[in-house]
């Protein structure tokens, strides 16, 4: 393969609403100087598509199920794999089968991987690709360990969790360390946990890249304007909290009648959150606004006083950041990585997980005190100013392309 040739960025699902960070890591290396081809294993339905940057990004990714669902396809791509080395297909094919965890549905799941991993390889090599990089080290990953093996290129990929930390038999998440050029984690926690589940002879591959954002997307709110609105951001699945935060806004309400709640995403939790809310009479003080676009969100951060997430599990997530750009504080919980930027009383509140009177505590005291809440919120400004714009970690990233690993260097 051409040492000059693109590098490819794989996912599950691409572009999607709740992963703009891979859209701005992609535009990030790209500002380097880094050509990058764009795959996903599925093409998330037309309501994930909602930005123009999003659409361009359909039209130029490459989408593997869809392109494995032509069964002549299928057969060439294989076909010219087991014709270029038919030991490389046999040794790959074994591969998926060792990697299964236990079961004949696994087994099945492993099989459906390498027909796809065979596509996807073929896609690589027409398009001289020299590296495939994958984000998230579940299903997508296991396509790209066979698909990397078969196109002869090596492979690496962004692990974020927490997930997968609870199932990593279940995705061989140590075969996948071991097999990688270098590993990216989000956070030190992330690092950590990968460092749990890999040998001691891999750690060193296991850098660290931060999720980032453009700062000059966010706003600054205009001095003196805290109107109590509180904003939640994030997929409305049950592991997000979005229940609680229903709960702690109900007793709010007592003592901030005024104080409203926005709550920006979709999914299975929301008829459970709005039903709730009916029940105890909130209402009125509740939007639930549905799926939003960079922009939307950013337009509501900036119009609002606190980003509050009081997820079960979390790694890091961006919107973290996008609201500390924005200049409020955030209130979340103190879980995995999140107390690396979420400074308990310096650029928010992290809180016991679950602690509905303590969110409840958090939420009034920044109500009653909007000087407290600016001082976080600037406060929150600089530390993702120092460590998660976009443009730095994207050039660090770039750097690590380019090198092959960094060496296993940590963050400059």
């Amino acid at each position: 393969m051409n040492d000059n040739g693109p590098i490819a960025y794989l996912t599950g699902d691409y572009p999607k609403v709740s992963h703009t960070f891979i859209l701005r890591e992609v535009q990030a290396l790209r500002a380097n100087g880094l050509q990058v081809l764009t795959c996903s294993i599925r093409k998330p339905p037309a309501t994930e598509f909602k930005g123009i940057e999003e659409q361009r990004a359909r039209d130029e990714t490459f989408y593997v199920i869809e392109a494995a669902r032509n069964p002549l396809r299928l057969l060439k791509a294989h076909g010219r794999a087991f014709a270029r080395s038919p030991k490389t297909w046999f040794s790959t094919l074994a591969l998926a089968v060792r990697m299964r965890s236990p079961g004949l549905k696994a087994l099945l799941w492993q099989l459906f991987y390498f027909l796809e991993a065979g596509v996807l390889a073929d896609h690589l090599r027409a398009n001289n690709v020299r590296h495939l990089h994958n984000h998230f080290g579940n299903s997508s990953c296991s396509v790209a360990v066979l698909a990397a093996q078969l196109a002869g290129i090596p492979f690496s990929f962004t692990e974020h969790g927490p997930a997968i930390f609870f199932e990593v038999d279940r995705w061989a998440l140590n075969e996948k360390i071991a097999r990688a050029r270098f590993v990216v984690a989000i956070t030190h926690f992330c690092r950590s946990q990968l460092m749990l589940f890999s040998a001691p002879e891999h750690w060193g591959k296991i850098t660290i890249v931060h999720c980032g954002v453009d700062l000059s997307a966010y706003s600054r709110k205009p001095p003196g304007d805290f109107g109590k609105r509180v904003a939640f951001v994030g997929r409305l699945d049950p592991v997000k909290g979005a229940l609680l935060l229903i709960e702690a806004m109900a007793e709010v309400l007592k003592a901030h009648p005024d104080a409203t709640l926005t709550l920006a995403g979709d999914g299975p939790a929301r008829a459970g959150a709005e039903a709730r809310a009916a029940e105890l009479g909130i209402s009125g003080a509740v939007r639930f606004a549905g799926f939003m676009t960079q922009g939307q969100v950013a337009e509501l951060l900036a119009s609002s006083d606190m980003l509050v997430l009081p997820s079960f599990a979390e790694g890091l997530p961006v919107v973290y950041m996008e609201a500390l750009a924005s200049r409020i504080p955030v209130v979340a919980s103190r879980v995995a990585g999140v107390q690396e930027l979420v400074e308990d009383g310096v650029t928010g509140y992290a809180i016991p997980p679950g602690d509905v009177a303590t969110l409840t505590d958090r939420m009034i005291r920044l109500m009653d005190d909007p000087h407290l809440a600016a001082l976080m919120g600037d406060a929150g400004h600089r530390a993702v100013e120092a460590g998660f714009d976009i443009t730095r970690e994207g050039t660090w990233l770039a750097e690590i392309f380019r090198n092959g690993g960094s060496g296993g260097r940590l963050r400059p």
